[in-house]
């Protein structure tokens, strides 16, 4: 057990990592393509489209299949879908920046407008925007294969957590099940801060370093032109999530129950199921009833309220979550001045560690408690309601925005 949890934890961090290094290149992809923030939240929402796409019938068949070895295919499926990510940049040719820059033809022009820095002037040239120049078209349609990267790496990380979770409910003692999750999600969350990490060093890299004399660069990250070495981070996380799957290679089917099971593992559930079906039976069930049942069971879990109503919870709560995690460093770089290195520097620094020690509490207590589902729900609902109560205080932090025709004030005033 001990081996699994070690071999699932190091894919949770792999995987986290990959997908917080789509995060932090999200400025990189957008200048690198030229394209608007809309496409690129498209491209970065496509994870969860890939995801969605394949979810339900891998929870469902996965099950009945050799489950480390259906985690080390998503493994391989997620280290392809980085490598596919990072391709267009050896094809695309070199980056080339303007020799000046132009303000206003930016399609977002509040990247060069930064509330609270204290020494900026406005280009007048803003005034003089047309309705041409806000609109942008993409200098490559290569970003395609960042998007079906992305929707592969989607797909391959689908079977991480459902069979997971389940191969460790169904082999653990009840009671180590809240530590084990508590542990793979702390680890989890040192995904995303060596991840943003990753994300600020590769931003200070210039994007095709390597393959240009540096000498000849007459920009710096400071610079709205800059484009980092988005590319390297998925390269790195492609190698991260072929290493994840290889331990899943050699982990057997099963391994010997607790005493308490008592055959309610998922495990023995299926394997009774076997036993009970002669060969011919488990032929045609195989062709003929099986999807039946995947339809009743999948009717059955969302007709259950309980279910239903934590299902409802959990998509507003990763609505509010992906937003503010997909978005968080460029509105650190639009609204504090700060370059998207720095901005994801600190995102990983100091945001995220508290994140992972607050699950890991969460585990422990629930544990020296023994929580049931009524009180680890009152226990959730009372962090929620502090969480919320907390973040209320943003909107009292902020700078006063700039005075900028045609965007904070009419033309005329």
């Amino acid at each position: 057990m001990i081996a699994f949890l070690a071999a699932l934890s190091f894919s949770y961090l792999s995987k986290t990592l990959s997908g917080t290094i789509m995060k932090s290149s999200i400025t990189q992809i957008e200048r690198r393509f030229d394209l608007t923030s809309s496409t690129v939240g498209f491209i970065d929402g496509s994870f969860e489209i890939g995801n969605l796409l394949v979810i339900a019938f891998v929870s469902y068949f996965g099950a009945k299949l050799h489950r480390p070895k259906v985690i080390a295919v998503g493994c391989f499926t997620m280290a392809l879908g980085s490598l596919l990510t990072a391709m267009p940049h050896f094809f695309m040719g070199y980056y080339k920046y303007e020799t000046t820059s132009h303000t206003a033809t930016s399609a977002n022009l509040t990247s060069s407008i930064n509330p609270c820095s204290l020494h900026q002037d406005v280009n007048e040239t803003l005034l003089e925007v047309s309705q041409s120049g806000c609109e942008k078209e993409p200098s490559s349609h290569m970003w395609i294969y960042i998007l079906l990267g992305n929707m592969l790496r989607g797909i391959g990380e689908t079977p991480i957590t459902p069979l997971g979770i389940s191969y460790l409910d169904d082999f653990a003692k009840e009671e180590d099940v809240p530590v084990y999750v508590a542990c793979l999600h702390t680890i989890a969350m040192l995904g995303p801060m060596f991840g943003f990490l990753l994300g600020s060093l590769c931003a200070k890299l210039y994007v095709d370093i390597g393959f240009v004399d540096l000498g000849n660069i007459t920009i710096t990250p400071q610079d709205s032109r800059w484009v980092g070495a988005w590319w390297l981070g998925f390269l790195i996380g492609g190698v991260t999530s072929f290493l994840a799957a290889i331990p899943f290679c050699f982990l057997p089917r099963s391994l010997k129950k607790p005493e308490e099971a008592n055959d309610k593992t998922s495990y023995d559930l299926l394997e009774n199921m076997r036993k009970k079906l002669t060969p011919a039976q488990s032929k045609r069930r195989k062709w003929s009833v099986i999807l039946k049942d995947f339809y009743t069971s999948l009717k059955k879990v969302l007709s259950n309220r309980m279910y239903f109503t934590f299902l409802c919870c959990s998509l507003l709560q990763f609505n509010s979550f992906i937003g503010l995690f997909t978005y968080k460093a460029k509105y650190m770089e639009q609204q504090y001045g700060q370059s998207t290195s720095k901005s994801n520097f600190l995102i990983g620094l100091t945001s995220l560690p508290p994140v992972g020690v607050g699950i890991f509490l969460g585990g422990l207590i629930m544990k020296k408690y023994k929580m049931g589902i009524t009180g680890a729900t009152k226990f959730a609902f009372i962090m929620s309601f502090l969480s919320y109560v907390t973040t209320l205080l943003h909107f009292f932090v902020g700078c006063e925005n700039h005075v900028v025709a045609g965007m904070t004030v009419s033309y005329e005033g």
